[in-house]
């Protein structure tokens, strides 16, 4: 499969635009492919291609993910549907309108853009195409750290076993559709009056757009050609792993005639009660005596795999923040880890005896001057 070409490289723009120079850049190529005026061979996939990019990159939250993580991670959070689902083309609707440009979503039939925008939009699948699954896993920190293998268990609709998918019964035979006369398509037409008659074409009710029915149904799936069946299978979650990722399973989806769909996996990344995650740094707090605080001390930090030794420096205010590089999360394209961020939380003793109390009155004192003396912090 061909790499993707980057976002920003297909709309011509930096990766510090605006949104204002986004919209701008989408405005002009997508009049210059639009497959209404441009009949040029791959125009249709410019658009297409041009109008992801857009998608994207018009979404504040899609674009913070693809810029972190480029295309290998965003491919792996959003499906084609969760790119298109919810951006905005509201302002440009009506510019390609008022031009004559088809602009799917009210209706529009002619053209090659209606249906196109529609199956963008996740308008629905391909006739015969099996439907998309999605379940979800979850996983600990530390599995998402490293990556693991889990099993999971699902139902879908999988092709007969008895018949392959046919529908026929076994040494019977297809036959041609009397309701559609094997066009998969029936069509309907309605008199509006003195405006002339509105024609409609719809998938056939009686064979599902096949065209062709079978003679004599199977038995075992009564003719639909599926059956419904549980499968385990094991699925292999990628180190670096973010909490809402999806993982795309090709061709486990449900059956259809014409191709299986996909299973998304949703990864969920349970909360760990010692870190907090941002992007690939892991954030934690370490308390400390008020003793190590002023004098300095080597405390013990607790790490993803284990733990690790930090300097204390003496005079530490509380809340300090200390960067462990490396002890973070692994990044989910290349090579390297983000870092361990540790903040010093300072405990400040509570049941103090009467020496101790004493100590801290003398160094609290005036000096001979009557000048207080300077923090430890």
């Amino acid at each position: 499969m061909p790499a993707k070409r980057d976002y920003y490289d297909i709309l011509g723009i930096s990766k510090g635009a605006s949104t204002d120079e986004i919209k701008s850049a989408y405005r002009k190529l997508a009049m210059q492919f639009h497959p209404d005026k441009n009949k040029d061979a791959g125009a249709e996939e410019k658009f297409k291609e041009i109008s992801e990019a857009y998608a994207a990159l018009s979404d504040p939250q899609k674009r913070k993910v693809y810029d972190q993580y480029g295309h290998s991670g965003f491919d792996q959070r959003f499906s084609q549907e969760d790119i298109f689902r919810n951006a905005d083309f509201r302002d440009f609707e009506d510019v390609f309108r008022s031009m004559g440009f088809g602009f799917g979503g009210r209706g529009d039939d002619e053209g090659p853009f209606g249906p196109m925008f529609s199956q963008m939009f996740g308008g629905g699948h391909e006739d015969g195409m099996g439907n998309n699954l999605q379940t979800e896993i979850a996983i600990t920190l530390q599995e998402a750290a490293k990556g693991i293998s889990k099993s999971i268990e699902f139902e879908r609709l999988s092709r007969c076993s008895s018949c392959e998918g046919s529908g026929a019964a076994p040494g019977s035979s297809l036959k041609t559709c009397a309701t559609c006369g094997g066009r998969g398509q029936v069509q309907s037409v309605r008199s509006l009056g003195p405006f002339g008659r509105f024609s409609t074409v719809t998938t056939c009710p009686k064979c599902g757009g096949r065209g062709r029915m079978p003679a004599k149904a199977c038995s075992k799936c009564a003719g639909g050609g599926s059956a419904r069946k549980r499968e385990k299978i094991d699925v292999q979650v990628p180190a670096g792993v973010e909490d809402g990722m999806r993982l795309r399973l090709e061709d486990l989806g449900e059956w259809g005639r014409a191709g299986p769909g996909d299973l998304f996996v949703r990864v969920r990344v349970r909360p760990d009660p010692r870190f907090t995650r941002d992007g690939n740094d892991l954030h934690t707090d370490v308390p400390i005596r008020f003793s190590q605080a002023a004098l300095g001390a080597k405390v013990k930090v607790p790490t993803l795999t284990s733990e690790a030794e930090m300097d204390i420096p003496a005079g530490t205010p509380s809340h300090t923040l200390f960067r462990l590089r490396g002890e973070g999360m692994p990044y989910l394209r290349g090579h390297g880890r983000g870092d361990l961020i540790v903040r010093a939380i300072v405990q400040v003793p509570k049941n103090l005896d009467e020496a101790q109390k004493k100590l801290l009155r003398e160094f609290d004192a005036p000096d001979k001057e009557g000048k207080t003396k300077k923090s430890w912090f």
